[in-house]
């Protein structure tokens, strides 16, 4: 018989009151709170911290805090993924990010989904996995929603809301986000 973790990480209908997953949260609140008091100074305190944090990449993520999660071990890093100031990852199921990705503040990336079937609701809730390749740009205050691909050297423009996937090298923006057009060598400043 599967755990309530293990139901919860394969996007099954699971029991968030479970004692594991209530530890879980705990150890990922505590977490973040460190991290979230610590000083600017203590850049060999912060890096500790998000090497416990996360599920992989805490070595060289470059974080401005404050940063809120659910877990932080269901969340893979690319090497040198950048999360400026106030950004939420609910990672009830695996978030993964390449390499060089960069998100502006008051990102939000989520996987939580709840049943539409109120007495469902009350006892369980389920999860997409979300999976954001390399290089990629996600503007300021974006909302990334369960179950999203968005493909390397895409740019999401600030504000938008990602409600399907986004392919790679892809400019777009609006809620809900729509593909605009396709990044190009003239995108870039002279």
């Amino acid at each position: 018989m599967k755990t309530q973790r293990q139901k919860m990480l394969a996007g099954e209908l699971y029991d968030p009151s479970d004692a594991d997953l209530v530890a879980g949260r705990s150890r990922a609140r505590d977490l973040c709170r460190l991290l979230n008091n610590s000083r600017d100074a203590e850049q060999e305190k912060r890096r500790t911290i998000l090497i416990e944090l996360f599920g992989r990449g805490g070595e060289s993520v470059w974080m401005q805090p404050p940063f809120y999660c659910d877990y932080g071990s269901n969340i893979e890093l690319g090497e040198r993924v950048f999360f400026n100031f106030n950004c939420v990852v609910l990672d009830v199921c695996t978030v993964k990010i390449g390499a060089f990705t960069l998100f502006g503040p008051a990102v939000q990336i989520l996987t939580p989904m709840h049943p539409w079937n109120a007495l469902e609701r009350r006892k369980a809730e389920f999860g997409k996995p979300v999976e954001i390749g390399s290089d990629v740009w996600v503007g300021g205050g974006a909302i990334i929603l369960p179950g999203v691909h968005i493909g390397s050297r895409a740019v999401i423009g600030a504000g938008s809301v990602v409600t399907r996937d986004i392919p790679e090298g892809m400019f777009a923006a609006g809620n809900p986000c729509r593909v605009l057009r396709e990044v190009t060598d003239e995108d870039e400043p002279r």
